[in-house]
Protein backbone atom coordinates (compact mmCIF):
# COMPACT_ATOMS: atom_id res chain seq x y z
CA UNK A 1 0.00 0.00 0.00
CA UNK A 2 0.81 3.49 -0.16
CA UNK A 3 1.96 5.60 2.57
CA UNK A 4 2.62 8.84 1.77
CA UNK A 5 4.49 8.63 -0.95
CA UNK A 6 6.52 5.34 -0.43
CA UNK A 7 5.04 2.01 -1.61
CA UNK A 8 5.47 0.07 2.01
CA UNK A 9 4.40 -3.73 2.60
CA UNK A 10 2.22 -4.61 5.68
CA UNK A 11 1.25 -7.26 7.48
CA UNK A 12 -2.58 -8.57 7.43
CA UNK A 13 -3.40 -10.39 10.40
CA UNK A 14 -6.32 -12.67 10.23
CA UNK A 15 -7.97 -14.93 12.56
CA UNK A 16 -10.35 -17.85 11.24
CA UNK A 17 -12.74 -19.55 13.35
CA UNK A 18 -14.60 -22.78 13.31
CA UNK A 19 -18.05 -23.21 14.69
CA UNK A 20 -20.16 -26.26 16.09
CA UNK A 21 -21.37 -26.73 13.06
CA UNK A 22 -18.33 -27.13 11.51
CA UNK A 23 -18.54 -23.89 8.84
CA UNK A 24 -15.35 -21.93 8.74
CA UNK A 25 -15.86 -17.99 9.01
CA UNK A 26 -13.41 -14.97 9.11
CA UNK A 27 -13.76 -13.46 12.21
CA UNK A 28 -10.85 -10.81 12.03
CA UNK A 29 -8.85 -8.69 9.64
CA UNK A 30 -6.63 -5.85 10.12
CA UNK A 31 -3.50 -4.08 8.96
CA UNK A 32 -0.55 -4.08 11.24
CA UNK A 33 2.51 -2.21 11.41
CA UNK A 34 4.17 -5.77 12.48
CA UNK A 35 3.59 -9.03 13.41
CA UNK A 36 4.50 -8.34 17.00
CA UNK A 37 3.09 -9.45 20.59
CA UNK A 38 0.50 -6.24 20.86
CA UNK A 39 -0.38 -6.27 17.81
CA UNK A 40 -1.71 -9.74 18.17
CA UNK A 41 -2.62 -8.84 21.83
CA UNK A 42 -4.96 -5.87 20.13
CA UNK A 43 -6.53 -8.28 17.84
CA UNK A 44 -7.47 -11.01 20.47
CA UNK A 45 -8.85 -8.38 22.72
CA UNK A 46 -10.85 -7.47 20.11
CA UNK A 47 -12.09 -10.29 19.85
CA UNK A 48 -13.23 -11.10 23.53
CA UNK A 49 -14.62 -7.80 23.60
CA UNK A 50 -16.78 -8.52 21.02
CA UNK A 51 -17.97 -11.52 23.25
CA UNK A 52 -16.05 -14.45 21.95
CA UNK A 53 -15.88 -17.30 24.36
CA UNK A 54 -13.00 -19.32 25.22
CA UNK A 55 -11.77 -21.23 22.20
CA UNK A 56 -10.82 -24.95 23.20
CA UNK A 57 -8.30 -24.73 20.82
CA UNK A 58 -5.83 -22.11 18.60
CA UNK A 59 -4.23 -23.56 15.54
CA UNK A 60 -0.85 -21.47 15.06
CA UNK A 61 2.25 -21.30 12.87
CA UNK A 62 4.74 -20.76 15.76
CA UNK A 63 5.08 -17.06 15.69
CA UNK A 64 5.42 -16.41 19.79
CA UNK A 65 4.11 -13.39 19.90
CA UNK A 66 0.90 -14.65 18.94
CA UNK A 67 1.32 -17.78 21.38
CA UNK A 68 2.02 -14.59 24.10
CA UNK A 69 -1.34 -13.13 22.85
CA UNK A 70 -3.57 -15.61 23.10
CA UNK A 71 -1.95 -17.21 26.73
CA UNK A 72 -2.36 -13.64 28.48
CA UNK A 73 -6.13 -13.50 26.88
CA UNK A 74 -7.41 -16.89 27.64
CA UNK A 75 -4.44 -18.84 29.83
CA UNK A 76 -6.20 -21.94 29.24
CA UNK A 77 -6.07 -22.05 25.53
CA UNK A 78 -4.95 -25.07 24.28
CA UNK A 79 -2.59 -24.56 21.12
CA UNK A 80 -1.44 -26.90 18.64
CA UNK A 81 1.79 -26.03 16.68
CA UNK A 82 1.37 -26.46 13.10
CA UNK A 83 3.06 -29.01 12.48
CA UNK A 84 4.18 -28.08 8.63
CA UNK A 85 5.70 -24.93 9.78
CA UNK A 86 7.87 -26.89 11.82
CA UNK A 87 8.79 -29.56 9.19
CA UNK A 88 10.03 -26.40 7.39
CA UNK A 89 11.97 -25.43 10.47
CA UNK A 90 13.79 -28.54 11.03
CA UNK A 91 14.45 -29.06 7.46
CA UNK A 92 15.76 -25.44 7.86
CA UNK A 93 18.40 -26.79 10.36
CA UNK A 94 19.24 -29.80 8.37
CA UNK A 95 22.46 -30.68 6.69
CA UNK A 96 21.33 -31.34 2.69
CA UNK A 97 22.14 -34.53 2.81
CA UNK A 98 19.85 -35.50 5.36
CA UNK A 99 16.89 -33.62 4.83
CA UNK A 100 14.80 -36.33 2.60
CA UNK A 101 15.46 -39.11 5.15
CA UNK A 102 14.39 -36.28 7.77
CA UNK A 103 11.15 -35.42 6.03
CA UNK A 104 10.10 -38.98 6.32
CA UNK A 105 10.89 -39.68 9.26
CA UNK A 106 9.00 -36.40 10.45
CA UNK A 107 6.02 -37.22 8.44
CA UNK A 108 5.61 -41.00 9.37
CA UNK A 109 5.82 -39.71 13.19
CA UNK A 110 3.27 -36.97 12.67
CA UNK A 111 0.78 -39.34 10.29
CA UNK A 112 0.97 -42.31 12.63
CA UNK A 113 -2.04 -44.31 13.05
CA UNK A 114 -3.31 -43.06 16.62
CA UNK A 115 -2.26 -41.68 19.66
CA UNK A 116 0.09 -44.66 20.93
CA UNK A 117 1.83 -44.83 17.69
CA UNK A 118 2.52 -41.48 17.53
CA UNK A 119 4.16 -41.33 21.06
CA UNK A 120 6.15 -44.17 19.78
CA UNK A 121 7.12 -42.70 16.68
CA UNK A 122 7.91 -39.15 18.39
CA UNK A 123 10.23 -41.10 21.11
CA UNK A 124 12.04 -42.62 18.19
CA UNK A 125 12.32 -39.91 16.47
CA UNK A 126 13.98 -37.77 19.25
CA UNK A 127 16.41 -40.63 19.96
CA UNK A 128 17.99 -40.83 16.14
CA UNK A 129 17.92 -37.35 15.35
CA UNK A 130 19.70 -36.44 19.10
CA UNK A 131 22.61 -38.16 17.24
CA UNK A 132 21.98 -37.52 13.81
CA UNK A 133 21.89 -33.51 14.31
CA UNK A 134 21.66 -31.36 17.51
CA UNK A 135 20.11 -28.54 16.33
CA UNK A 136 17.35 -30.56 14.33
CA UNK A 137 16.51 -32.29 17.95
CA UNK A 138 16.75 -28.59 19.80
CA UNK A 139 14.34 -26.85 17.06
CA UNK A 140 12.04 -30.13 17.38
CA UNK A 141 11.81 -30.02 21.48
CA UNK A 142 11.10 -26.23 20.98
CA UNK A 143 7.66 -26.98 19.57
CA UNK A 144 7.26 -30.00 23.16
CA UNK A 145 3.95 -31.15 23.02
CA UNK A 146 2.30 -28.26 21.51
CA UNK A 147 3.31 -30.12 18.42
CA UNK A 148 0.75 -32.85 19.23
CA UNK A 149 -2.40 -31.31 20.45
CA UNK A 150 -4.14 -32.95 17.89
CA UNK A 151 -4.06 -36.04 19.24
CA UNK A 152 -6.05 -35.47 22.21
CA UNK A 153 -9.30 -33.99 19.68
CA UNK A 154 -11.12 -37.26 17.82
CA UNK A 155 -9.14 -39.06 14.83
CA UNK A 156 -11.75 -37.51 12.29
CA UNK A 157 -10.33 -34.23 12.95
CA UNK A 158 -6.74 -34.76 12.96
CA UNK A 159 -6.22 -33.78 9.39
CA UNK A 160 -7.82 -30.19 9.82
CA UNK A 161 -5.81 -29.31 14.04
CA UNK A 162 -2.45 -30.45 12.54
CA UNK A 163 -1.66 -27.69 10.58
CA UNK A 164 -2.83 -23.72 9.46
CA UNK A 165 -3.64 -25.20 5.67
CA UNK A 166 -6.77 -23.29 5.79
CA UNK A 167 -5.55 -20.26 6.65
CA UNK A 168 -2.63 -20.41 3.96
CA UNK A 169 -5.73 -21.23 1.27
CA UNK A 170 -6.46 -17.63 2.20
CA UNK A 171 -3.46 -16.32 2.43
CA UNK A 172 -2.16 -17.74 -1.03
CA UNK A 173 -5.32 -16.72 -2.48
CA UNK A 174 -5.20 -13.10 -0.99
CA UNK A 175 -1.83 -12.82 -2.49
CA UNK A 176 -2.52 -13.64 -6.28
CA UNK A 177 -5.27 -11.14 -6.04
CA UNK A 178 -3.11 -8.36 -5.06
CA UNK A 179 -0.31 -8.88 -7.01
CA UNK A 180 -1.26 -7.30 -9.54
CA UNK A 181 -1.96 -4.21 -8.08
CA UNK A 182 1.02 -1.92 -8.10
CA UNK A 183 -0.26 -0.29 -4.80
CA UNK A 184 -3.11 -0.10 -3.26
CA UNK A 185 -4.15 3.38 -1.85
CA UNK A 186 -5.13 3.16 1.75
CA UNK A 187 -5.64 0.72 4.84
CA UNK A 188 -9.37 0.81 3.89
CA UNK A 189 -8.69 0.07 0.04
CA UNK A 190 -6.76 -3.12 1.21
CA UNK A 191 -9.45 -4.69 3.93
CA UNK A 192 -12.13 -3.63 1.90
CA UNK A 193 -10.24 -5.95 -1.07
CA UNK A 194 -10.01 -8.92 1.07
CA UNK A 195 -13.33 -8.61 2.98
CA UNK A 196 -14.84 -8.16 -0.82
CA UNK A 197 -13.26 -11.38 -2.04
CA UNK A 198 -14.74 -13.45 0.64
CA UNK A 199 -17.93 -11.99 0.60
CA UNK A 200 -18.21 -12.38 -2.96
CA UNK A 201 -17.51 -16.14 -2.41
CA UNK A 202 -14.50 -15.56 -4.81
CA UNK A 203 -12.59 -16.88 -1.59
CA UNK A 204 -14.35 -20.19 -0.14
CA UNK A 205 -14.22 -21.77 2.96
CA UNK A 206 -14.95 -25.55 3.67
CA UNK A 207 -16.43 -27.12 6.65
CA UNK A 208 -13.94 -28.59 9.03
CA UNK A 209 -13.28 -32.12 8.20
CA UNK A 210 -14.22 -34.26 11.39
CA UNK A 211 -16.64 -31.63 12.06
CA UNK A 212 -19.61 -33.93 13.01
CA UNK A 213 -17.54 -34.95 16.06
CA UNK A 214 -17.65 -31.54 17.30
CA UNK A 215 -19.21 -31.22 21.16
CA UNK A 216 -21.63 -29.00 20.17
CA UNK A 217 -21.35 -27.28 23.32
CA UNK A 218 -17.84 -25.86 22.12
CA UNK A 219 -15.68 -24.22 19.13
CA UNK A 220 -12.64 -24.30 17.67
CA UNK A 221 -10.52 -21.48 16.46
CA UNK A 222 -7.20 -21.22 14.47
CA UNK A 223 -5.03 -18.40 14.39
CA UNK A 224 -1.85 -17.37 12.42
Amino acid sequence: MRIGKKRVRVPVLVTLGVCANGQRVVLDLRLSGVESEQAWLDAVRALAGRNLGTPELAVIDGNPGLRAALKMQWPGIAIQRCTNHKLWNLLAKAPAHLREELAEDYRRMIYADGHQAIEKARAGFARKWKLRSQAVLASFEEAGDELFTFTAFPISQWKALRTTNALERINEEFRRRTKTQASLPSEEAVLFLLFGLLRSGQVTLRRLVGWRDIDNSNSRAQAA
